[in-house]
């Protein structure tokens, strides 16, 4: 544990509270908003279409990523690689996603076993993949790409990177940083409310957990942006009966769209030692 990177952000530990509250209100104004668009152009409120369903999701992650980036201006000069936005040691970086798939994928199927679960993530049908083309790659483009990119930045870079200043000794070990994993993914899976039935929640959080300590040990956002995505990616192409070659095939596209939008951030900070 002693071994692994200390990258603590330069923002305070008020911000925590601070970027919950700011990102559901920005995240809930974004919503009002869409549906505003959305009755001028013609459609209802109370039976939203795919179009608004799905821009309402985005407006709402993009909450989050607005508060969280507006508090680390305002409270310290921040900059991309306080966020995690680094290169990482591709040894690293595929050790940590491989224990952490293997620890996640492990800990899921015992539960579904033990538990017996049958549901489904329920943003598919929300979103209306059964009812056009246009739906189908724009649940694709958010559950793939844009919700891994936002909510890593805002769980795994902003605020698990804050709340990593907790100072929890005991026995001579510094247990903060695992605290703040704990919490962080405790809170990511509750962020999931409304699209997963409540019974996946613990396994979402367990998912929050282990990409925070990717995070952790590698330095960077990007392998846990890359395992978030990829994760969606087997999800949804599961829950929608897709070949293997096609889910092969969604999580390139989907690295892609993410790299093409987030690498030029940390492309010339190096890997943290």
């Amino acid at each position: 544990m002693d071994s692994w990177p200390d990258d603590l952000p330069p923002w305070p530990l008020w911000v925590v509270p601070a970027s919950i509250l700011l990102g559901f209100v920005g995240g809930q104004v974004g919503i009002v908003v869409v549906d505003i668009a959305g009755s001028i152009a013609g459609a209802s409120v109370s039976h939203p279409t795919p179009a608004m369903e799905i821009g309402g999701s985005i407006v709402f992650d993009l909450g989050f990523l607005a508060a969280a980036l507006w508090l680390a201006s305002v409270t310290g000069h921040a900059t991309p690689a306080d966020f995690g936005f680094r290169r990482a040691s591709w040894r690293v970086g595929i050790t940590s996603v491989a224990a952490a798939a293997l620890g996640y994928y492990g800990l899921t199927a015992v539960y579904s076993t033990v538990f017996k679960l049958t549901g489904t993530d329920k943003l598919p049908a929300n979103f209306g993949v059964g009812r056009s083309t246009w739906a189908l790659i724009g649940t694709a483009m958010f559950v793939c790409a844009v919700a891994p990119m936002a909510e890593e930045v805002f769980f795994r870079g902003f605020f698990f990177g804050s709340l990593r200043r907790l100072h929890i000794p005991l026995a001579g070990r510094e247990l903060g940083p695992w605290i703040a994993a704990v919490v962080t993914g405790i809170l990511f899976g509750l962020a999931h409310f409304d699209s997963a039935q409540p019974e996946f929640l613990i396994p979402l959080g367990f998912l929050g957990f282990v990409l925070c300590l990717v995070r952790w040990r590698t330095g960077s956002l990007y392998p846990g942006m890359a395992f978030h995505s990829a994760n969606n990616a087997l999800a949804l192409g599961v829950q929608l009966h897709w070949s293997l070659l096609g889910v092969i095939a969604l999580i390139a596209a989907s690295w892609a769209l993410i790299a093409a939008v987030v690498w030029p951030l940390g492309a010339r900070t190096p890997a943290l030692a």
